[in-house]
């Protein structure tokens, strides 16, 4: 099967995940959402472009928190870590993540001190919105602070030369101005993805799939009635 460009979305149990994968995919750009405990090895074989991890509930100070295979940042493809994303990625890098004095959830205002690829074409103040606790107090070596909130120095921050971004609010949501656009930039001025996919081919590759893993044998279909099932179902019947 040819294959599509694909972004990965490491998944930190994020409720915004899936959400991440659907903005990508609007941008015409082919998403695929792993378990943050997916193998390097794994996504380079997928043949993965470009990087996205994921906020999530828990606090990069914690014993236990979730990491991922720090060999993720040797592949080579751009990385952007979104909330517990830009704090997991700056702290595994060398960096400090510590409490705020405030918790800055709801709407803010970030103020771009550096456009670069990431902000290209965007206003240099732009409505965000916030949702976390812990903050980054110091940035790993190789970084610089790209955009400022009211309580944070490091609301974006970049290492141009390696391809690794931070976000410290969400774009993937629709509170955040502009927030498709700086995905977008990150996609296509990052990643040098082309915006060439479409469910069209999804459903199309799917049904290929289908055929040549089936060939002349027979399918045995659990049909519950749910989502999943229903899809498959649909799939199957038209492969």
């Amino acid at each position: 099967m040819p294959q599509q460009p694909c972004i990965a979305v490491l998944d930190f149990g994020s409720q915004y995940t899936q959400i991440i994968a659907r903005r990508i995919r609007e941008c015409h750009v082919y998403s695929k959402i792993y378990p943050y405990t997916v193998a390097a090895a794994q996504l380079k074989r997928d043949g993965v472009c470009g990087l996205i991890c994921s906020g999530g509930p828990d606090s990069v100070r914690e014993q236990g928190s979730p990491r991922p295979d720090p060999g993720i940042y040797k592949l080579k493809v751009p990385v952007l870590g979104i909330c517990y994303g830009l704090q997991l990625m700056a702290e595994q890098l060398g960096g400090k993540v510590g409490p705020g004095a405030e918790r800055e959830y709801g709407r803010g205002t970030l103020a771009i001190q550096k456009k670069g690829k990431l902000f290209a074409q965007l206003p240099t103040k732009l409505r965000v919105w916030n949702s976390h606790g812990d903050k980054l107090l110091r940035l790993p070596r190789g970084f610089e602070s790209i955009a400022h909130t009211e309580n944070s120095d490091f609301a974006a921050i970049q290492d141009a030369r390696r391809r690794f971004y931070g976000l410290q609010f969400h774009p993937e949501v629709a509170h955040t101005q502009s927030g498709e656009a700086i995905l977008r930039n990150f996609l296509y001025n990052i990643c040098g993805c082309r915006g060439e996919w479409s469910m069209a081919h999804y459903l199309q590759n799917a049904i290929d799939r289908i055929r040549s893993t089936v060939g002349n044998r027979r399918v045995i279909l659990g049909l519950s009635g749910g989502v999943d099932s229903s899809v498959a179902a649909a799939l199957i019947h038209r492969a």
